[in-house]
């Protein structure tokens, strides 16, 4: 079934788009990166949509927690109010389950159609359709500026790229902490969204220390795509609303103005404006 379903057609896919745009791996690539995309931009503007409109009603659904941690029933009529459904942090998963796929078969489907060795070449021949002429594509380009396409980057420009562009990608689509460090520590949401923002570019840049330069080029086309999106996203998307008669985290009550008087004694700027008063009256008589 994977080989049906996922790594046949992938393979395919990237010799007929290497057939198409005159023998350039470099753009079949990328073309197959832009249709994955497409393919699952509105699953992803969804995913997105609700991951930002979560994070920023996270201070909400935090007070109604504290509130009513020992009445799940009028804690889900306060969540309903808001919006808020505790299921739909499972949906925004499915984008990243969906792209775990992709990721396996594009790197099965690189090494393979750029394999040297005979036994990669004859791997490659039972896959192909019909209705490609393999002869006439072999063998595949592989070279790209300093790069093989099927080996590591050995100047290490591709990891930090990749790290880069996913670290810029969900910062777009990542609201900023709040101000009252309080809350943000009290907030075990907020704290792991943060901790993703370092930790997943991190890791996938070291994962890309081994990964293919093609399916490192792939990651750095995707997220320039997805930072093109975040802050189109960022643009365009509404503040999450607040809701009247319900719960509201607690804000700190600004501190109090000086008062103008101390202790019953009028204050020395207002014994000189009393004292220019009556100069001036006693001139006008």
């Amino acid at each position: 079934m994977w080989d049906t379903f996922i790594l046949n057609p992938m393979v395919n896919g990237l010799l007929l788009l290497y057939d198409l745009l005159g023998n350039n791996f470099i753009l079949a690539i990328a073309v197959f990166t832009v249709l994955i995309r497409v393919v699952t931009l509105p699953l992803n503007m969804r995913q997105q949509r609700s991951s930002m409109r979560m994070q920023e009603m996270q201070p909400q659904i935090q007070a109604i927690q504290k509130k009513y941690r020992d009445n799940p029933q009028k804690m889900q009529e306060e969540f309903q109010k808001i919006g808020y459904n505790p299921a739909e942090s499972l949906a925004g998963c499915l984008p990243l389950l969906i792209q775990f796929p992709v990721m396996i078969g594009l790197y099965q489907s690189i090494t393979m159609v750029l394999g040297a060795t005979p036994q990669a070449l004859f791997g490659l021949t039972q896959r192909v359709y019909s209705s490609i002429d393999l002869t006439q594509l072999l063998p595949i380009e592989n070279r790209f500026l300093w790069l093989n396409m099927a080996q590591p980057d050995p100047w290490l420009v591709l990891p930090i790229l990749v790290a880069a562009t996913m670290f810029l990608q969900q910062k777009l689509l990542t609201p900023a902490p709040p101000k009252n460090g309080k809350n943000a520590q009290e907030n075990p949401a907020a704290q792991m969204t943060q901790s993703m923002l370092y930790t997943m570019p991190i890791m996938f840049g070291f994962f890309s220390l081994s990964f293919p330069s093609g399916l490192s080029i792939y990651f750095v086309l995707s997220n320039v795509i997805g930072i093109g999106q975040g802050y189109y996203m960022r643009r365009t998307m509404p503040p999450a609303p607040i809701i009247p008669n319900v719960v509201q985290p607690d804000v700190e009550a600004p501190a109090p103005k000086t008062e103008s008087k101390k202790g019953g004694k009028t204050s020395s700027s207002q014994q000189k404006s009393a004292a220019a008063a009556r100069k001036r009256r006693s001139a006008k008589r």
